[in-house]
């Protein structure tokens, strides 16, 4: 089975080398073919620069850069249409994400649609404790609104058969920034797709600062979740 890993980056030219080579060096290690999609939205700090000058124009790593139509969702909608692989792997480029989980949630796709990697099951976490309290309450909210039984709505860091997520609407679930993510897992689940949460420890980033603004999110991601259960989002 081959991956196709999902980068969508804007402004981690410190973190998308590093990144890429621990990845490679995980999945290489368990014997998975690989390729790597970066979708850069035109960073200024010349993110797309250090992938090309590390990796070139060709071979397992693709770089995509985007000068119109940005945003979080969209990238990650258009590294899906360009993926080849059998499965398809999102992740964040800050290192919130752990390459080393890779290899074991393409593994359990043998067995499973989507795998998910969950900072609310046993194991997970996130070095921030104010951050994983809010962010474990407001997905206790969601799961209340959406009622689902999804521990972690809001992680982005997830494996799925690619036949699978392609016959969903691309369209209509990757818009807005995190929020995408909620729209995904609700829709899944409503069409049974099979689920497993694997544990994910979230480290603080190590170069650059966050894109995420804390109350921005509680605010429009609120709206969001209650928009998806009415049907309108």
């Amino acid at each position: 089975m081959q991956v196709s890993v999902i980068l969508p980056t804007y402004n981690e030219a410190k973190n998308i080398v590093p990144l890429i080579e621990a990845i490679a060096e995980h999945l290489g290690a368990a014997g998975i073919s690989y390729e790597v999609i970066v979708v850069d939205d035109n960073s200024p700090d010349g993110t797309a620069d250090q992938v090309r000058e590390r990796f070139g124009e060709e071979g397992a790593v693709r770089l995509f850069v985007r000068t119109e139509g940005r945003g979080l969702a969209t990238a990650i909608a258009h590294g899906i249409r360009q993926a080849q692989g059998d499965c398809v792997a999102v992740m964040d480029t800050d290192f919130n994400h752990d390459p080393a989980m890779l290899p074991q949630m393409v593994r359990f796709l043998e067995y499973y649609d989507i795998i998910i990697g969950s900072r609310f099951v046993m194991g997970g976490g996130m070095e921030q404790q104010w951050r994983y309290n809010a962010s474990f309450l407001f997905n206790l909210f969601v799961r209340i609104v959406l009622r689902t039984q999804i521990q972690d709505n809001l992680c982005g860091f997830f494996t799925i058969r690619r036949d699978k997520l392609l016959t969903m609407d691309l369209e209509r679930i990757f818009v807005g920034y995190g929020d995408y993510f909620m729209h995904f897992l609700y829709l899944a689940w409503r069409a049974k797709y099979t689920m497993l949460e694997v544990p994910t420890y979230y480290i603080l980033r190590r170069h650059g600062s966050s894109k995420s603004r804390f109350m921005h999110m509680l605010v429009s991601y609120t709206r969001a979740a209650i928009l998806i259960r009415l049907g309108r989002r």
